[in-house]
């Protein structure tokens, strides 16, 4: 290596290696171990790897490079993890029915020399809570609420929780103090909250029963821009990997979904309309954006008399002339699942070109096309509830049972690997009590076992550490 690249351009050489390539170009000599160093590099590896998560919070005095070191060991333990690998605890009692629920701390919340996972509920009994899943405890409670809390959404970033009540009451809380951080009335029942952490700072976007979208900073709750996006209410709301674009649509069946480019909502411009477009499938039930191809978006639909479900898949683009700009759509793949197949609840999409639904008991993953990659038939019963982030996926049966798969990305096309089946093991088993919902993170996995008519179970399975 008697020629030396200078360190500028050997950066942007460097911006092009995957992870293993770029451990191996800091073994070449002292000069190109400096370069590969650098926490800029490592820190775009973590978010093209992880791009719904923003892990800002979660470094402390660790870099980059230590982070995403640390994550790649997370998922592999995670990947080969069999059911006696985790820690089991069970938090029951006069909990009442826990319905929405969120990581606070998004990629481990480091606590001293020990990595938390910290978890939000919401519960029939007007309260939010925050547990500790390691240690199986709750650590912080709201007071009681006047009126039911129907919304919940996190920004582990900065340690809040945002709730909305069936009266409209918006709330952002730190899970510390026994008061909101700040409270706002808005004049209609609020359907849908969406975070959106942008280069601006993060803002709240609130969906109502109106049609309209509140766009609002946090943790203020101060009005930015206020956008009527349908006769309807506003029953979805998704915020794109990149935060550049906000997919909002209703489930009735008139409503077409829109798409605004997110910059027209935190800086609206007097006397004009916020850049939108609309996209041309009404009936949408369920959306998902691809979590790195940060302007494709997946919507599920239902249509016609028998309601057929389908799946169409668009690519966004801004095209800017002059001082105008347009928002253009282009669809690349749709499909329709068979009339003998059961209509799917829930979906999630992979990062290449795959979509992922149940469908009675089983797990199915097609290419956007419609070409059937993979069947998992891991359930007895009816899966109840889908769960998906780019590294994982999650499902729940009415066999009180859950499973845990994860994607794998070598080969053509993304595959989903199996990795652990969990059976309700708590020291109260009832007949009517069935896994109803679960989220799981590199470290962790929390489901909420339900009963008819009665109170929740929150059952928490962490690994050992």
């Amino acid at each position: 290596m008697e020629f030396q690249v200078p360190d500028v351009p050997l950066l942007k050489i460097f911006s092009f290696l995957d992870a293993f390539s770029l451990l191996q170009a800091s073994q070449v000599n002292r000069g190109w171990n400096r370069v590969a160093e650098n926490d800029q590099l490592w820190r775009n590896l973590c978010l093209k790897k992880w791009s719904l998560c923003n892990f800002s919070g979660c470094l402390g005095s660790q870099t980059w490079k230590w982070l995403f070191l640390e994550q790649t060991k997370l998922e592999h333990r995670m990947a080969v993890v069999k059911p006696e690998d985790f820690l089991f605890r069970e938090a029951s009692g006069n909990l009442g029915i826990l319905g929405p629920m969120a990581y606070l701390s998004g990629c481990g919340h480091t606590v001293g020399a020990q990595e938390k996972s910290i978890l939000c509920t919401v519960s029939s009994k007007h309260r939010l809570y925050a547990w500790d899943v390691q240690e199986g405890t709750m650590i912080w409670s709201s007071p009681v609420q006047q009126s039911s809390i129907m919304r919940l959404a996190t920004l582990p970033q900065m340690h809040l929780a945002f709730t909305v009540d069936l009266e409209g009451t918006v709330k952002v809380w730190n899970c510390q103090d026994e008061d909101a951080l700040a409270t706002l009335t808005m004049p209609w029942t609020c359907f849908s909250l969406e975070i959106c952490l942008t280069n601006d700072g993060p803002f709240l976007m609130v969906g109502n029963s109106e049609g309209n979208i509140y766009t609002l900073t946090v943790p203020e709750l101060r009005g930015v821009s206020k956008v009527n996006a349908f006769k309807y209410s506003v029953d979805l709301l998704h915020c794109s990997p990149d935060k550049k674009w906000i997919f909002a649509s209703g489930t009735h069946q008139n409503i077409l979904p829109v798409v605004f480019l997110t910059e027209s909502l935190l800086k609206p411009s007097e006397g004009k309309s916020p850049l939108s477009l609309s996209i041309p499938f009404s009936s949408c039930c369920r959306a998902c954006w691809a979590p790195r191809r940060t302007s494709r978006i997946t919507v599920m639909y239902r249509r016609g008399s028998c309601r057929k479900t389908g799946f169409t898949t668009f690519e966004l683009m801004a095209k800017r002339t002059g001082d105008r700009t347009d928002i253009q759509a282009r669809q690349i793949a749709t499909f329709l699942l068979p009339l003998h197949m059961e209509s799917p609840i829930w979906m999630g999409v992979g990062d290449r070109n795959t979509v992922v639904f149940e469908s009675g008991p089983s797990l199915f993953l097609f290419t956007i096309s419609g070409h059937l990659l993979q069947r998992f038939e891991d359930h007895q019963r009816t899966i109840g509830n889908l769960w998906v982030d780019p590294v994982h996926v999650l499902t729940t049966s009415m066999d009180d049972s859950l499973h845990l798969y994860m994607w794998d990305e070598e080969g053509r096309y993304p595959h989903l690997k199996s990795c652990c089946h969990l059976e309700h093991a708590g020291s109260d088993p009832v007949p009517s009590c069935y896994v109803s919902k679960a989220i799981c993170d590199n470290m962790s996995i929390v489901c909420v076992m339900s009963r008819i008519r009665e109170s929740s179970i929150l059952v928490m399975y962490s690994l050992h550490m």
